[in-house]
């Protein structure tokens, strides 16, 4: 069976409820689309805002107070908001990447743990992060344990590894910049390859629920996932999976009954978060994103800006500006589409103006270094 390339944008936007908002419970819609990118504390609220229909922040903010979201270091090594229940997979499947990449540092080999001192020392910021702790406390305790201070980097290292969810830390979104942290309640069990292989089943299967189809490359590309252990991941799969061709004739795998619209479907104008998902979680990333764009939106230090969303493609970028948000488009745009902007940045605005109307100012400097234009609009709220 083959898909073209565009019938493959709808699939993505219809499982990451991009064609139109719906009415979900705020637990319901973070396992509907997997995992939310969450460095920024206010991505995932604005993504749901994308994605949902009456959105009330508030309910994220109670099911991240409640551990039914979970923000914790995950996939691609960086921040995720996930459902509490795929934690334990999704933790499993990572459990090589996560320990060679965080105990095999630099910054953390350079402190002379040894693996049994490390495990013992893991275990003891278990116990000890039976409620929130600070980095500086965790720091202080591990100064206790050891008899003497640990580099930053280790610790970040360490932290980084040890299975922790982010706790709240108060407004405007529930996440801070300075984070604490809780136990998950999962020990890490770096010794069991079996336990690694069935969780990164899990993820495989539920990554293609929320993005597929998509190839080897991909799935690999979504966890940072050696190709290896996702395709023999696959392999064992088989069975439960469609193959697919895609447009380059690549091998394509998907879950039998997934949406999969036709590629004429009509896609609603968005304006996306920093790092949304839908832009990071492919190898072939022209999907969403028209690779001329791709180092306009995706910046030399990983900054992934926030972006406009039109016929299901990124035509540009947004920022909040005087009055309302500012769009630039990286190509001309009819009127028809200008408008359908104009509403979603008046409601976007009105989404932010009790929390935190200036949005993502500190990356003002990107555009401040000259971003290309074919038309800069002020979009105004109210």
């Amino acid at each position: 069976m083959d898909i073209t390339a565009q019938a493959l944008n709808r699939a993505t936007l219809a499982r990451q409820l991009l064609l139109h908002r719906e009415e979900l419970d705020v637990e319901d819609a973070v396992r509907r689309v997997v995992a939310l990118q969450a460095q920024q504390p206010a991505s995932p609220y604005i993504a749901l805002w994308n994605r949902l229909s009456g959105f009330d922040p508030a309910r994220l903010d109670a099911a991240v107070a409640g551990h039914r979201t979970i923000k914790a270091t995950l996939m691609r090594l960086t921040l995720h908001a996930v459902h509490a229940e795929d934690y334990p997979g999704f933790r499993e499947a990572m459990e090589p990447v996560l320990r060679g990449s965080r105990l095999g540092d630099a910054r953390y080999t350079a402190s002379g743990m040894t693996p049994d001192a490390t495990g013992a020392l893991v275990e003891d910021l278990l116990a000890y992060a039976d409620r929130p702790r600070t980095a500086a406390e965790f720091g202080a305790r591990i100064e206790e344990r050891l008899g003497a201070p640990m580099d930053s980097g280790a610790q970040r290292m360490l932290r980084q590894y040890v299975p922790l969810w982010h706790a709240g830390t108060g407004g405007p979104w529930s996440y801070g910049n300075r984070p604490s942290y809780v136990a998950a309640g999962l020990r890490p069990r770096p010794a069991d390859p079996e336990v690694a292989a069935e969780g990164l089943r899990t993820l495989v299967r539920r990554y293609l629920e929320g993005f597929g189809p998509a190839s080897v490359a991909d799935m690999a590309q979504f966890a940072m996932v050696q190709r290896l252990r996702v395709r023999t991941a696959v392999h064992t799969l088989a069975g439960e999976l469609d193959q697919l061709e895609g447009p380059d004739g690549t091998a394509l795998y998907d879950i039998p009954g997934a949406p999969r619209p036709a590629g004429d479907t009509p896609a609603p104008p968005r304006l996306m978060v920093m790092w949304d998902s839908v832009l990071l979680v492919y190898s072939d990333r022209g999907r969403v994103i028209p690779p001329a764009y791709r180092k306009l939106v995706i910046r030399v230090n990983g900054d992934v800006l926030p972006t406009l969303l039109v016929d299901g493609y990124v035509a540009g970028v947004w920022r909040p500006g005087d009055g309302g948000i500012e769009a630039t488009a990286f190509h001309p745009l009819p009127d028809h589409v200008w408008e359908g902007l104009a509403a979603e940045a008046r409601a976007l605005v009105a989404f932010l103006a009790p929390r935190d109307p200036g949005v993502y100012g500190r990356y003002d400097h990107w555009w401040d270094k000259g971003m290309p234009a074919a038309e800069t609009r002020i979009l105004p709220g109210g």
